[in-house]
């Protein structure tokens, strides 16, 4: 009582209005509907009667269903194949998929998917080096089939995700084929177990796997790239279990159920393309054979700022040589006290580096012939770029650009590279991929691509889908100056540990 009359006297209030005030915190106050008590006191008693019921009832359940699904996780886990030794995690019980995303023959029967396997610094694995440097060599390989056929346009390609769902495929194609596949893709000489873990380790490394587990701070836990595989198999087929796992295991890949006789099934592939490229790529097919038992897929996406940015107000408007004729561009202007820089008869190379890692090169042809360039290129060229670079000097004049292509000519190319999984007569999946030993080859490879680079940085963007059918020491120069009005070759690189300086994307700007 006293501390309501000293706030009241502390306030302006008129005097009747405080008489009121008092009166109703004195007074008692009248309780018009008694009755709402007695319900009260039985709502009560109700609640408690359920929980001591509960309370009596659920341990038993809870118990009886744990040790269910621990004896089911066990059974299964002595089911599964052998995974060299990568620990598996110890789920606590068997996750249930909805089976419209997914397909009877794997949804109860798998545990959750290995951790990627981290690289050591001072545990060199010579298969894994093997397997990043036969990447870049198909890098190389596939841009020079496919940039002949580009005439006067621009070209974008992401080698990386044609590479990566081959390799995965290596888990499928039988023992016939397994060696032609694995010189196809640059990695001859190693078994597919080893490219198994080499993925793995590579996937660490390009998603920043590091810097999640270890708790970096969340600047350094950014990851410019996201990498997305999956396979889609039509739902009237079973998938092998141990194919299901490994690209689980190894590959980080998602199995997805769709009836490829319904049109929807192009809608199903195109959203996934969508969502793992934030909307940038929206359409890769546009119908699939009556014979496709199942697709696979792959995704890149990236996105990084420079760590040296162009200045907008410096981009000025020029002419560029293009070779069907001059056309306007705008060109970003940046000037180094110092920077790497690679120069020889043929090309002047600088490289921009990215805030994340890795960086692009940008090569400027003397002969103004882009496309022949990409064409000559090879793994050993694009690392002496690297090592041979000396500290300079210099001015960079680089066009703002753009580029999407869809490369609809990829199966030629790849069956020019000598990948032999697309012979219908021999079937080379047979029994690899498929649970009952149907015939099964490819039929058909698509890829979209794009990038974009401006002041800031690159966003570059790429989803690859395969049919499967069935029935040194440096020293400083002086100065450079790279205007780069005509013709010239990009290449998008990441970092790895086994592998150094990973080939993603490549290209040739003909006219931005």
């Amino acid at each position: 009582m006293k501390k309501h009359n000293e706030y009241l006297d502390s306030i302006s209030v008129e005097p009747a209005l405080h008489r009121k005030i008092m009166r109703t915190v004195t007074e008692p106050q009248k309780r018009p509907y008694q009755k709402r008590t007695v319900f009260r006191y039985v709502a009560v008693a109700a609640c408690a009667v359920v929980l001591l019921f509960g309370i009596w009832i659920i341990p038993g359940f809870w118990g009886d269903q744990q040790q269910a699904n621990g004896l089911i996780v066990q059974e299964l886990e002595n089911q599964q194949p052998d995974r060299d030794n990568v620990p598996p995690l110890s789920p606590p019980f068997v996750p249930i998929v909805p089976p419209d995303r997914t397909f009877a023959a794997i949804a109860l029967n798998y545990v959750d998917t290995a951790p990627l396997i981290e690289p050591q610094w001072d545990v060199p694995d010579p298969e894994a080096a093997q397997a990043a440097r036969g990447a870049n060599d198909f890098a190389f390989r596939l841009s020079a089939a496919l940039v002949n056929n580009i005439g006067q346009d621009n070209f974008v390609v992401s080698p990386y995700s044609v590479w990566m769902p081959l390799a995965a495929l290596l888990n499928a194609a039988d023992e016939a084929h397994q060696p032609a596949l694995l010189e196809a893709l640059g990695i001859g000489g190693i078994t597919p177990a080893d490219i198994n873990r080499a993925v793995s380790r590579m996937l660490f490394d390009l998603t920043n796997e590091n810097a999640r587990q270890w708790g970096w701070d969340e600047a350094l836990q950014a990851n410019p790239m996201h990498i997305a595989n999956a396979i889609f198999v039509d739902r009237n087929q079973a998938i092998r279990q141990d194919f299901a796992q490994t690209f689980m295991d190894y590959f980080r890949g998602e199995m997805i159920s769709v009836d490829f006789l319904d049109p929807v099934a192009v809608e199903e592939v195109n959203l996934w393309a969508s969502d793992h490229t934030h909307g940038l790529i929206t359409e890769v097919v546009q119908d699939f054979d009556p014979l496709t038992v199942a697709a696979i897929a792959n995704a890149v996406f990236f996105s990084d700022r420079w760590i040296h940015q162009f200045d907008p107000a410096q981009t000025q408007r020029d002419i560029f040589h293009s070779p069907a004729g001059e056309s306007a561009a705008y060109f970003m202007q940046m000037e180094w006290p110092v920077t790497l820089y690679f120069e020889d008869e043929r090309v002047q190379v600088v490289n921009l580096p990215f805030m994340g890692r890795g960086g692009m090169k940008i090569i400027l042809p003397k002969d103004r012939d882009a496309a022949g360039l990409l064409a000559s290129m090879t793994s050993e060229y694009f690392e002496r770029m690297h090592d041979e670079s000396v500290f300079a000097e210099g001015r960079l004049m680089l066009p703002r650009f753009s580029v999407e292509n869809t490369l609809d000519n990829l199966t030629d190319s790849l069956i020019a590279l000598g990948v032999p999984l697309f012979n219908a007569a021999e079937a080379p999946l047979t029994g690899g991929l498929i649970k009952e030993d149907m015939p099964v080859w490819l039929s058909n490879a698509v890829q979209v691509a794009m990038i974009a680079v401006d002041e800031e940085g690159a966003t570059a963007a790429a989803v690859t889908a395969i049919g499967l059918a069935g029935s040194g020491i440096m020293e400083i120069m002086t100065t450079f100056e790279m205007i780069c009005n005509h013709p010239f070759v990009f290449i998008l690189h990441s970092y790895t540990l086994d592998g150094g300086r990973q080939v993603l994307f490549t290209g040739v700007v003909n006219r931005p």
